[in-house]
């Protein structure tokens, strides 16, 4: 028995075993579905959309959109300790002030600015790195001065106080290389007698008694013969916005219906449970270059052995280098939309190796007003829920306007044709 049960070893999960086990007279366990994978692709930044669809990735997608002509969405969740933060692309965003401020006073009391300021600041560091890309592309440095051009104020500091304007995208990196959760914060932590890591082990279910969580439920190596891991004092659930409401619905916590529909016990009802998902839905241009080489030719030996030795060249790049944090209309609080710049084609949504030279510029919501569910669909907890974030069918139709708001930017001469 442990005092802690943690499930889900990504950034939440990794950052809080951390903190916990400082504690030397905390027991705490560490429980992650996947591997403790030390793939190249996971440590090379430029490579990470490779990692989608492979056994580091849960391999979601959305249920047919109704608003985007059916189409289902592909929705990369890291599967491997770090989580989605071992498979992203890198970028160290923490959001506008503004945001937080807005939790707060929508009735998340210690969420307001001035609570969480201190948290980033403590994280920063050796800990988890800010750092500026070693060798950035060319076309971003164009598609900065394009936007500069184009109205969009420059900041040096995309995590500055205002959080407006355009600039470069600070990283999750150190000497070319990958940094993430797992390097600043779990590994030195692992060295603790008190911390427990469990790899390769999906939970099932949270063990209730009296309603009272006392542990979980779990399978290692995909075996069907159910374990269990009981907590003294208390079981934290990190496992992201889609793999938590999962997990309490498979243990009988959640709306009834849902629950009912696949045959599973209700043991606590909380209509809440895998509602109001919100997801910053992205759409974008796709540009051909013409005599510029772009990071479709990165993965030469030659740009390979750079990465390797001096952690240098295109390989060392997070693909979405540079980015813009807009309001559609001067009186909003905060940025609605932001323009990300990646010099190369992100086709398919990135499940498509680039074959020629050009760059991409994505337009992403960032206050959707499409809410959407995650729900059940077996009591079987190997079978992914439904993933449903209803793009762009909030009842004004406010997130259709603002994306093609970015979209007619996007197009604009100076943003899209300079960088040719």
């Amino acid at each position: 028995m442990h005092d802690i049960v943690i499930v889900g070893a990504g950034t939440a999960g990794c950052v809080v075993a951390s903190r916990l086990s400082e504690d030397p007279d905390l027991s705490v366990l560490l429980i992650e579905a996947g591997s403790r994978s030390r793939r190249l692709e996971v440590r090379v930044p430029a490579a990470f959309s490779k990692l989608y669809r492979t056994e580091l990735d849960w391999g979601d997608s959305t249920v047919p959109q109704t608003a985007l002509d059916d189409r289902q969405i592909v929705f990369p969740r890291g599967r491997v300790l770090g989580g989605s933060a071992a498979i992203n692309a890198m970028m160290v965003l923490r959001g506008h002030p503004g945001s937080y401020d807005a939790w707060d006073a929508a009735g998340c009391p210690g969420w307001a600015w001035a609570d969480v300021a201190a948290a980033f600041a403590r994280s920063s560091g050796e800990s988890f790195p800010r750092a500026e890309l070693r060798d950035r592309h060319t076309l971003t440095d164009a598609f900065v001065e394009a936007a500069q051009a184009e109205g969009i104020p420059f900041t040096a500091d995309l995590n500055d106080a205002d959080a407006t304007g355009v600039g470069n995208v600070p990283v999750s990196q150190r000497r070319g290389w990958r940094f993430s959760v797992v390097d600043g914060y779990l590994r030195p932590a692992a060295r603790r007698p008190n911390l427990t890591v469990l790899t390769e082990a999906v939970v099932s279910r949270v063990l209730l008694d009296r309603g009272r969580a006392v542990g979980i439920a779990y399978r290692s190596d995909g075996s069907s013969h159910e374990e269990e891991a009981l907590a003294e004092r208390e079981v934290i659930l990190c496992a992201g916005s889609i793999g938590t409401p999962h997990l309490l619905q498979l243990s009988g916590v959640g709306p009834r219906r849902i629950l009912e529909e696949v045959g599973i016990e209700l043991v606590h009802e909380l209509p809440g449970v895998g509602t109001n998902l919100l997801d910053h839905l992205a759409n974008g241009l796709l540009v051909y270059t013409k005599e510029v080489e772009t990071l479709a030719s990165a993965e030469s030996l030659r740009n390979l052995v750079r990465w390797a030795v001096r952690g240098r060249g295109p390989l060392t790049s997070n693909v979405a280098e540079a980015a813009a944090f807009l309001r559609t209309r001067p009186d909003l609080p905060t940025p609605d939309l932001e323009l990300i710049f990646a010099p190369v084609l992100f086709e398919e949504e990135g499940l498509k190796q680039p074959t020629e030279h050009g760059l991409t510029l994505a337009v992403v919501l960032l206050q959707p007003r499409s809410v959407g569910t995650v729900e059940l669909r077996s009591a079987d907890p190997s079978v992914a829920p439904a993933i449903d974030p209803r793009y762009l069918t909030d009842p004004g139709g406010e997130d259709a306007r603002r994306l093609l708001y970015g979209l007619r930017l996007a197009r604009q001469p100076r943003v899209a044709v300079q960088c040719r």
